[in-house]
């Protein structure tokens, strides 16, 4: 994202020099990308939690949101958890079929009912805290700068004087960018320990990381892959990591 925010501000610079300058460019569109560039690229922590917010806001408007036995079996499997490091956690069920689960800067928990029917109580509480890990690592704070910084790029969201004043329809497509974000190999190692741990400190079997991730590796090699598609696709190396955390547990397990 650097190299595009470089690139913007290297072409607006340079359009009057040399060959550039013989380009007929739009110098409106270039100087309206330059500012909109250089205002994602200068957003601060608490700009990040409000769009946090509103973005997860939107996102439960988008979704049907389930009130019944899915979000009666979350709250028993997270009963207690409440808060991390002094975060106020909240937890929703999405009713999709997809495999997918995720967590926001500002403590919101999304769970996709479609993660819920492939997972048991310890392997879906080893996954919320690897989620959590994420928001811990505040891995998810850059995660939505960058997906603030590509929308920018891509001229979903105009160069508005605050968070507040993005429009609703720029709030779901941010939503989805978010939601389909990589994390890069250490992120994921740093949230799959901290999954690991997390489901232990919980009372569960120090296996739950592991078996959790073993069910995705099996569906991604099946015709069941197109439902855990946007898990992979911000999760890489799950095999990988499932024998990572496999070691982990035999250790434990001594």
């Amino acid at each position: 994202m650097k190299k595009i925010l470089s690139f913007v501000l290297a072409v607006t610079m340079l359009t009057g020099c040399s060959v550039l300058g013989r380009i007929n460019w739009n110098q409106a569109q270039l100087a309206q990308a330059a500012s909109t560039a250089l205002t994602a690229a200068s957003i601060s922590d608490a700009q990040i939690i409000a769009l946090s917010q509103r973005t997860v806001l939107e996102q439960d408007v988008l979704n049907k949101i389930d009130n019944g036995a899915y979000a009666q079996r979350l709250a028993r499997v997270m009963s207690g958890v409440n808060q991390v490091e002094g975060l106020p956690l909240n937890f929703k069920v999405y009713l999709k079929n997809e495999v997918n689960a995720f967590a926001c800067g500002d403590g919101s928990i999304r769970v996709y009912s479609g993660l819920m029917d492939l997972m048991d109580d310890d392997e879906l509480i080893a996954i919320i805290g690897h989620e959590i890990g994420h928001v811990v690592h505040q891995d998810t704070k850059r995660a939505m700068k960058n997906a603030y910084l590509t929308a920018a790029a891509r001229g979903v969201i105009g160069a508005a004087g605050s968070v507040g004043a993005i429009a609703s329809q720029a709030l779901g497509d941010l939503g989805e960018m978010y939601i389909s974000s990589q994390f890069s190999q250490k992120q994921e190692f740093a949230a799959d320990d901290y999954g690991f741990r997390f489901a232990i400190n919980q009372g569960h079997s120090p296996y739950s990381m592991y078996n959790a991730l073993n069910k995705l590796v099996q569906m991604a090699g099946g015709s069941q892959y197109s439902l855990v598609q946007k898990m992979f696709s911000s999760h890489p190396d799950s095999a990988e990591r499932a024998e990572r955390i496999k070691q982990k547990a035999d250790e434990y397990a001594k």
